[in-house]
């Protein structure tokens, strides 16, 4: 205990020292708001001064959040959210009916009016006391004849002074455990009215999760956009160029037949590894068919024999491709690394969780975090509050395993 006590002291007595010089000014600037904006209210003029001694607290809130670092405790998150609109009417609009606004209130008049004078208070008894009657030798010392501790004690002997002296020593490891008990409630009655409520951490859980959720539409929604020009710019040309390349071979003198056979041959090339590039951005199958069709098409693809099942609905196109995505990765991290000689996907949906599983009877021995390639799919899958696990045995199997909380469509 007694290394706790040192330990926080320290703190304590910042904390309540800012707080004594945070409250000084702050009840001056409460008493002018509330006087003048009380005064000129039957004029209007008062009301915008009324509005902002309402909106004091949002300032005095902030700034005692962040002092709450200096009692060891983690200063809590705001707890206001974002204004669905930009603009300061909408902001305004969003303050001023949200509790935490009113509770910060409440907080910036107890801080003005009681707490920082009861910080003071504890701060004189428990070390301006004490330090008085530690420094009484000096004091008598100085004054030459007779000394008055802190107003109440004569003293006029050297004997007296270190008496007392001793006792004020005796005082502060007294008073410093009592002192730090009163900021760390000191802290906690901030705490209290200052951190979210738990339906507005709930309700700032919610914002979040619908923000990621647009962010991931948004992300499909370019990636399609890309497939679309890709589609129908990039790839008509190539087929266009190879149909020229075609017909001019035709008609070619010899010297130039090979050269334009060539050519040919590489512009049929681009286009099948463009092909490819459109497919791997977001297949059509997945958007046309769903989710176990596009499985299937990626078993077909796969370089290990793989057997598909999986009696799946329609999902969201966000969950529908990182589902997809994750499957594909794993089946070309079989064909790969593990040796396997054939390779298993099942999906399922029960109890409003798509389960979707890739076994194979390789050797394995994989580490997720070794750069294969599902990092970025934890990551995606983690947007969408779903997981991605991999169990791996020397000797095998591997088995990967993701689950993504989801409605059907």
């Amino acid at each position: 205990m007694i290394r706790t006590v040192v330990r926080d002291t320290p703190g304590a007595v910042a904390y309540l020292l800012s707080g004594v010089l945070v409250g000084v000014p702050l009840l001056l600037l409460l008493l002018v708001l509330g006087a003048l904006g009380l005064a000129l209210a039957p004029l209007l003029v008062g009301l915008p001064l009324l509005a902002l001694l309402a909106l004091s607290g949002l300032p005095v809130g902030a700034l005692e959040r962040r002092r709450l670092f200096l009692t060891r405790t983690p200063p809590p998150p705001g707890p206001h959210t974002t204004p669905a609109e930009p603009g300061l009417g909408a902001w305004a609009r969003l303050r001023f009916t949200e509790r935490a606004t009113w509770r910060e209130l409440a907080y910036t008049l107890l801080l003005g009016f009681v707490l920082w004078p009861l910080d003071a208070l504890a701060l004189y008894a428990a070390l301006v006391v004490p330090g008085a009657m530690i420094g009484a030798p000096l004091q008598l010392a100085l004054s030459g004849g007779d000394t008055r501790i802190v107003k109440l004690w004569l003293i006029d002997t050297q004997g007296q002074a270190l008496l007392c002296a001793t006792a004020g020593l005796a005082l502060v490891l007294v008073l410093v455990w009592p002192l730090a008990l009163y900021a760390r409630t000191r802290a906690a009655v901030a705490r209290l009215l200052l951190a979210p409520s738990e339906a507005e951490a709930e309700r700032r859980l919610a914002e979040v999760t619908r923000s990621r959720a647009r962010l991931v539409a948004a992300f499909e929604a370019e990636r399609r956009r890309i497939e679309r020009d890709l589609h129908d710019g990039a790839q008509q040309r190539l087929v266009s160029l190879s149909m020229t390349l075609g017909l001019v071979r035709l008609d070619a003198p010899p010297e130039l037949a090979d050269r334009l056979a060539a050519a040919h041959r590489q512009a049929d090339q681009v286009l099948g590894e463009l092909r490819e590039l459109i497919h791997g951005i977001h297949p059509q199958v997945l958007a046309d068919y769903g989710l176990p069709d596009a499985l299937a098409d990626a078993a077909d693809r796969s370089a290990v024999p793989v057997t598909v099942d999986a009696d799946l609905p329609r999902f969201a196109e966000s969950v529908e491709s990182a589902a997809y995505f994750a499957v594909r990765e794993a089946l070309a991290n079989v064909g790969r690394h593990s040796g396997a000689g054939h390779a298993w996907v099942t999906g399922r949906y029960a109890g409003g969780r798509l389960r979707v599983e890739v076994r194979d009877d390789g050797h394995g021995g994989a580490d997720p975090a070794g750069g294969t390639g599902l990092t970025g799919l934890v990551d995606r899958l983690a947007v969408l509050d779903g997981t991605l696990t991999v169990h791996s045995p020397a000797g095998g199997p591997t088995v990967l395993s993701l689950e993504i909380p989801c409605p059907t469509r």
